[in-house]
Formats: C-alpha cells, sequence, structure tokens
C-alpha cells in the first residue's frame, strides 16, 4: 500500500515543470490516512474557488480580488491558526484543515493560493525563517500576507520578524544590525518558493513532530517523500538511513548511510555516520 502512495507521490514530485503543488500536499497525508480521497479534496478546494470566482466583478483588480479572497477565505471560512494543538500533524494534513479550518502558516497558505490561484491571483508562497507568508505582487509594488490572518504585514514588521533569526551574522555583544543592512539580508527571504521548497517544509514541520514523539514508522514514512522531493540531497538519504536503523531495518539502513558518506566523507557528521554503520554491521543481517 505504502509503496502504490509513494509511486503516485513520485509521479507529482517528478518534474518541476507543472509540479501539481495542491495535490502533492493533499497526497501527503496518504501515509496517516490510507483511505484518503485526494481527489476528493482537490475538488472541494476547486468548489471553493467556484464559490468566489461567481462573486467577482468582470473587472476586478488584483487588490481587489485580494480584498475578496481575504473576506472569503479567512472571515467568511473562518481559516486560521490552530491555537490549541499547534503541534498536531494534521495541521499539515490539507484535507483535514480544509475540514477543521485549522492550521499552521504554510498549509493555510497553500489552499489560500490555490484558491486564489483559481480566481487570477498569482499569490506566492515565501520560506520566511520561523513563519511561512504569501507574497502577491500588484503594480504599487508586492504585498507580504499572513498566512494565519490574511493581515498584509509592513516592512518594518517584516524585519522585526526576521532579526532573531539572523544573530549569527554577528557577534552577540556587537551593536545591532543598521536597518539597511538588515534589508540586505531580508531580501533572500523575499524570493518566492518553489513548489518543491514548499513540500519540502511540510515535510520538514511532520518529521520534527513525529521524531519529538518517537513515532519512527511515519518519520520513516516522511523521510521516503524527502528522498522525493530533494533527490539530489545527500543529507535526505542520510535521515532515511537513520530512520531505517530506528526501526532495525538494517540493509536500507547501511545502503543509505554508504551512499551518504561516498557523497560528504568529509563532513562534520562523517565520522558519527562511520560509528552507526560499525554497529549496524554487528546487528543480525547487517554486512561488514
Amino acid at each position: 500500500m505504502a509503496n502504490r502512495f509513494l509511486e503516485y507521490f513520485a509521479s507529482l514530485v517528478a518534474s518541476d515543470e507543472g509540479l501539481p503543488l495542491t495535490e502533492a500536499a493533499v497526497a501527503l497525508a496518504q501515509d496517516a490516512y490510507p483511505d484518503l480521497d485526494v481527489q476528493g479534496t482537490l475538488t472541494q478546494i476547486d468548489g471553493l474557488a467556484a464559490r468566489l470566482a461567481k462573486r467577482l466583478p468582470a473587472d476586478a483588480g488584483q487588490l481587489q480580488k485580494l480584498q475578496l479572497l481575504d473576506h472569503f477565505f479567512f472571515r467568511e471560512l473562518g481559516f486560521s491558526a490552530n491555537q490549541n494543538d499547534y503541534y498536531d500533524p494534521d495541521n499539515s494534513h490539507l484535507h483535514v484543515v480544509l475540514d477543521r479550518r485549522r492550521g499552521i502558516p504554510i498549509s493555510l497558505a497553500v489552499l489560500c493560493m490555490e484558491i486564489g490561484q483559481q480566481i487570477g491571483l498569482p499569490l506566492r508562497g515565501l520560506s520566511f525563517p520561523g513563519h511561512f507568508l504569501m507574497r502577491l505582487a500588484v503594480p504599487a509594488g508586492d504585498v507580504v500576507i499572513d498566512p494565519l490572518s490574511g493581515q498584509s504585514l509592513s516592512p518594518q514588521r517584516l524585519l522585526e520578524m526576521v532579526e532573531p533569526y539572523l544573530r549569527h551574522y554577528r557577534d552577540e555583544s556587537a551593536e545591532p544590525i543598521q536597518e539597511l543592512a538588515l534589508w540586505a539580508l531580508l531580501h533572500p527571504f523575499l524570493e518566492p518558493a518553489s513548489p518543491r521548497e514548499i513540500l519540502a517544509r511540510m515535510l520538514r514541520n511532520l518529521r520534527a513532530i513525529y521524531t519529538q514523539s518517537e513515532r519512527w514508522e511515519r518519520v520513516l514514512a516522511v523521510q521516503e517523500r524527502m528522498v522525493l522531493v530533494l533527490p539530489d540531497a545527500p543529507a535526505e538519504r542520510r535521515d532515511r538511513g537513520l530512520a531505517y536503523a530506528r526501526l532495525n531495518l538494517v540493509r536500507p539502513a547501511q545502503e543509505d548511510l554508504e551512499f551518504y558518506l561516498s557523497q560528504r566523507g568529509e563532513s562534520d557528521d562523517a565520522d558519527a555516520v562511520r560509528h552507526m554503520l560499525d554497529d549496524l554491521s554487528r546487528r543480525p543481517g547487517g554486512h561488514g
């Protein structure tokens, strides 16, 4: 069953060109919900977009569309943060978010962006540190939007949000970063995230939750998808190998960790990976 889900997911993320973000994001839940109707969930989203499209004046501009989307998604439908259980994995499962109208920034953004794009509003995701955001380019300049509330964020607010994550650029004893320098550091975070980057961030959220609760089978399922999303990242093969090792799946663990060392044999963690391989070689089924 899991292989069928992985094959389907692999087909969705095989190419950057035309990668169907929303469908792939919905499909992430198939490991936890094997009976999930992915197409049925997409039809629900399409239905919401069609409801909104009927309300648009024929001559609606981008800002008017944005205002209507904001009212429809956040006020009328009531999408917002799941404040009661922010670390519930269901906050990353779009069909549950769609039902509960509660989620985390990135899951709410994927839904909001899909509805927006269906009404001709090219919202893009921003992999902002600590809080996923959305961006819309308009003639007067970019609008940056909080997917928890629909609120537009001022440049000063963005600087306040990013500054704690930029402390490693300076010593704690140094003077605060000047605003001009902050803008230069902020710029990369305002670049639109690709569908592949968005999926990877969603998977990292799930991986962190399942690792914290030591649900290693779920960690492995997430990591299988991470390898498909980021096939050129040896660290994802390493992390899948470590998940295999946690489940005592010795041979696949060895294969992944050996691959990692073949690509990153001089990395800071190479000795720790070699130590893990030594341990695996002594387990039943391992090879030396």
